[in-house]
């Protein structure tokens, strides 16, 4: 069996299988399949402030070869997280990555200063939300508006603070520099591409939003490119995600330059796809001669 732990941003996984925010809600659902323990981490369900209802239905549209969501950080709020989500996840022996989401720069750093005080191993900021006092253009789409959130969610917690960054953007790369620059510990790319469908018999969008999330293999080539570009140009450790579906897209998705990798769609269709990626590296490495997965993080050569 290869060695399977990676240290990522100071903080030691067993694996570097993630599932990704919102996919995977707790876990609690799971542990009737299989032990959570097997995996990693955890990012769990975006954590807002104050309880959000999150979007009204439909909110979920099918897609070839992927899905749209327009779900809107339902959940329960932070006091419900820390008070009852936490506790429970902190008795499954993984890394607790808690993403939080805010409307405001002010509210994403109180939502900091109290993950702070809390177990949880790691923050990751989702920084596609959209700002309300900016006209409502997200975080995550300007070098300088990045850059200003995540200045200030640093300032407010000596946790690990991870970056999740949008593709909908001019250049993920200088967002990347962006955040790391104002003190990110790591990034993780790509978050959904933007889409929408339309129900031809009625005209109107299937989304009851209009538009909504693109997930799923149709964007894992995009992913996979911008995971290599931005691993390429910052100092800081890549998450990667968007479309891993099998052991072979994380391998690949790793060799572009991931050390950790995360999971959304695909467990919509397979609930144990964590799992069996975890047992698919292990035999790819097995059968390839890798005894630790770190000696294929970045491994690709460009012609």
């Amino acid at each position: 069996m290869a060695d399977l732990k990676v240290n990522f941003a100071g903080v030691e996984f067993k694996n570097p299988v993630i599932p990704a925010s919102g996919a995977y809600g707790y876990g609690r659902e799971y542990e009737d399949l299989y032990p959570v323990s097997l995996l990693g981490g955890i990012s769990v369900k975006g954590t807002t402030l104050n309880k959000k209802d999150g979007n009204p239905p439909p909110r979920i549209a099918e897609t070839y070869a992927g899905m749209l969501n327009s779900v809107g950080l339902q959940n329960g709020g932070v006091k419900k997280f820390l008070n009852t989500e936490l506790p429970y996840l902190k008795t499954k022996d993984i890394v607790v990555i808690s993403n939080i989401a805010g409307a405001t720069v002010e509210e994403c750093r109180e939502l900091a200063a109290l993950i702070d005080n809390s177990d949880a191993d790691m923050i990751e900021l989702n920084i596609s939300c959209p700002n309300v006092k900016q006209g409502g253009a997200a975080f995550g789409t300007k070098c300088d508006s990045a850059a200003a959130i995540t200045r200030a969610v640093r300032s407010a917690t000596t946790k690990p603070l991870m970056v999740k960054l949008s593709p909908n953007v001019t250049s993920i790369v200088d967002i990347a520099k962006a955040v790391e620059a104002e003190g990110a510990d790591a990034v993780s790319l790509i978050n959904t591409l933007l889409g929408m469908r339309i129900d031809i018999k009625t005209k109107r969008p299937i989304l009851k939003n209009n538009v909504g999330g693109l997930s799923g293999p149709a964007v894992f080539p995009v992913a996979v490119r911008m995971v290599w570009q931005v691993a390429n140009a910052v100092s800081i450790p890549v998450c990667g995600m968007g479309g891993i579906s099998c052991a072979e897209d994380a391998i690949e998705m790793m060799m572009a330059g991931a050390q950790t990798i995360q999971l959304g769609a695909a467990i919509f269709n397979n609930p144990y796809a964590p799992v069996e990626i975890i047992e698919g590296m292990n035999k790819w490495c097995d059968e390839n001669g890798v005894r630790s997965i770190t000696e294929i993080i970045g491994a690709v050569k460009p012609w």
